[in-house]
């Protein structure tokens, strides 16, 4: 087996049930200090090159719109911003399909661990949801090398059903 069938394999999320919603974890390290992984994931001119088209207001509390490579639109909150460590986010803040997203960063050797955690998703879109937030952070290893993203829609269907297996465990 080639390495690159290897890397195709490897699974960088988990899933997990919470008061009869759907978590996700994924979580990789990227060969970049912390201020760039932390650049990277807030700023929205980088957010664009490998997962979100963000505007509007991206302070603390204030009100965004967000269209992501997955073709999913909708408004956001920035809730907590602890730059270069922590931020958290809600989407379709108020709405049925309210989420909350949290992007947790810390220094290992000489690069940056990214675990991003999204909560309170249905348990019937749960393993879509890791199997699409695993695609994007093997997106960002891409952007962050000067590399194009993949087809973001092939790489989940590759991930899909160890993710859907997963699920039902």
């Amino acid at each position: 087996m080639t390495n690159d069938k290897m890397a195709d394999l490897r699974i960088l999320g988990s899933l997990r049930e919470e008061n009869g919603r759907g978590t996700i974890h994924v979580e990789d390290v990227y060969p970049t200090d912390i201020d760039d992984m932390w650049s990277a994931i807030s700023q929205p001119e980088r957010l664009k090159r490998w997962l979100v088209d963000v505007e509007g207001d991206t302070a603390i509390d204030g009100s965004f719109t967000a269209r992501f490579t997955s073709g999913w639109e909708g408004n956001g909150r920035v809730d907590v911003c602890e730059a270069p460590h922590r931020l958290v986010v809600t989407m379709s803040d108020g709405g049925d399909d309210e989420t909350v997203t949290e992007a947790t960063l810390t220094t290992e050797g000489s690069g940056t661990r990214l675990v991003i955690e999204e909560r309170g998703l249905p348990l019937g879109e749960y393993a879509g949801h890791g199997s699409g937030w695993q695609a994007h952070i093997e997106d960002l290893a891409l952007y962050l090398a000067g590399k194009d993203t993949t087809n973001w829609i092939d790489r989940v269907r590759e991930l899909s059903p160890t993710y859907r297996q997963m699920a039902r465990e």
